[in-house]
């Protein structure tokens, strides 16, 4: 799947990780959305600490992946790449 396929769901998966952004931001992290696969997985880049924290996958899950599908129910699931 190209973004281009599916511009205004890309639009809006990086509405919700911007409005994640200044959480993670505040422990010295960030995060980029990277793409939207055509099975409706978002994978994104993990920046800063939250690149090397051991509990980066539990925020990546608990938090980040819980908002995206909370915001937007045809999302499978958000992944770190």
């Amino acid at each position: 799947m190209t973004e281009s396929q599916h511009p205004e769901l890309v639009q809006k998966v990086i509405k919700v990780i911007d409005q994640i952004r200044p959480y993670l931001q505040a422990d010295g992290g960030d995060i980029s959305f990277v793409n939207l696969t055509e099975d409706y997985i978002v994978n994104v880049e993990l920046q800063g600490s939250c690149g090397s924290c051991p509990y980066s996958r539990m925020t990546l899950k608990n938090g980040v992946e819980s908002a995206v599908r909370r915001a937007l129910p045809e999302i499978k699931a958000v992944e770190a790449i």
